[in-house]
């Protein structure tokens, strides 16, 4: 039986629908939905499937799920938030803000410098994060400000995976008394109404969808016949490289824990928030313009969102990548080929992709349920819907 996709779409949209219908059937897409604002008015909001397989609860409009390092986005609009509002500045060292991070030679490490991955400050394997690490707060806070750069700060990019988030919750609280996910839902997602979460609210635990995890062989066969990923899958075998260091051996916390919902009521802004694509979708769309009389940073700062600041060979994932301002951009394969030069996003191992196109005056979201096998943003359902969501701006 087809699956019902209920929500609406703008007129020329229509086909945005009949895409997102066919993962269902052919993407074995489980529950998601997927939202677009274009010139700040929505003209997508679609959603369908089950949140919960297993009792066939039904998604709904207001399902959120988890969006995995689609977190990091609502991380790094946070710090440019305050960027634009003068409590922080791009170039001026951490350590300004937050003394004990200046250890281990991190004194001169820039805001500008994280929000581009090129601090160094990727590997966390002496003191791994955990699910005790992170309900805490304060070990995480420790061991980044104690944590070595892996390479000379500045001077090569390599993906910031699980220091990110907890690295610019740091600055952020430092300068604000709150930690980024405090700060964003008060700041940010309040004054929006948006459903993101770095934290979820208990009382929002029905609301959750539960993680369908693909199985690991699955995975590796896709990833083993994509030639650009070769060097991803290579070091993620390895536990000498930095690929594992920085990922596998600084996070203990696998795919198998990924439906358990205690992991999206703590703070885990590199890796554990929950949102819905009508929300992120907003989200981006106040990057760009204004919504509901709300802009979150100005034109400048959207401009080098944007930016390429780092590209080529990444020191952490072994394959290209490009990188803005607090955001992966086009160019390498994190991002989808249709997604024009100029925007700025954020994908997730569970699938979900976010971004907003400032030439275009198009905001994106997606929030599935059914983790990818192949590459946080990048995912083939993704790159389907991002497709004709140009195709009908085009016609």
């Amino acid at each position: 039986m087809p699956t019902t996709i209920e929500g609406v779409t703008a007129a020329g949209f229509e086909p945005v629908r009949e895409c997102f219908a066919r993962h269902f059937a052919d993407r074995k897409e489980v529950g998601a939905a997927v939202a677009v604002l274009h010139r700040g008015r929505p003209v997508v909001d679609l959603w369908g499937g089950q949140a919960d397989p297993e009792s066939g609860r039904a998604w709904h409009r207001d399902t959120v799920t988890g969006i995995a390092s689609t977190t990091k986005a609502m991380a790094a609009v946070s710090v440019l938030h305050l960027v634009d509002r003068g409590s922080l500045e791009l170039d001026r060292p951490i350590a300004d803000y937050w003394p004990a991070f200046a250890a281990e030679g991190k004194q001169d490490i820039t805001l500008r410098m994280v929000l581009t991955h090129r601090s160094g400050v990727v590997s966390l394997e002496h003191a791994p994060v955990t699910y005790e690490a992170l309900a805490a707060g304060t070990p995480v806070f420790d061991a980044i400000a104690a944590a070595r750069p892996q390479w000379t700060p500045g001077g090569a990019h390599g993906y910031h995976g699980v220091t990110f988030g907890h690295l610019l919750s740091g600055v952020v609280k430092a300068v604000t008394g709150a930690t980024v996910g405090r700060y964003f839902a008060s700041a940010i997602a309040e004054p929006l109404g948006l459903d993101c979460y770095i934290g979820l609210p208990e009382s929002e635990l029905p609301r959750l969808a539960t993680l369908v995890v693909p199985a690991a062989t699955e995975a590796v066969m896709l990833g083993s016949r994509v030639a650009e990923l070769q060097g991803l899958y290579e070091g993620l075998a390895d536990p000498a490289s930095l690929t594992y260091r920085a990922m596998y051996g600084s996070f203990q916390i696998g795919w198998e824990s990924a439906s358990d919902p205690k992991f999206s009521l703590v703070e885990a802004p590199s890796t554990d928030g929950a949102a819905n694509a009508a929300g992120l979708a907003k989200l981006f769309a106040a990057t760009i313009g204004e919504v509901d009389g709300i802009r979150l940073f100005g034109p400048e700062l959207a401009r080098q969102a944007g930016t390429v600041y780092s590209t080529g060979r990444d020191r952490v994932l072994n394959i290209r990548t490009d990188w803005g301002l607090g955001f992966m951009v086009p160019g390498g394969p994190f991002v989808p080929g249709g997604v024009p030069a100029g925007s700025f996003g954020h994908g997730g191992a569970t699938g979900s992709f976010a971004f907003a196109d400032p030439g275009g005056e198009l905001a994106f979201g997606y929030t599935p349920n059914r983790g990818s096998e192949l590459l946080e943003g990048n995912d083939l359902r993704v790159n389907g819907l991002v497709d004709t969501v140009y195709r009908c701006l085009r016609a």
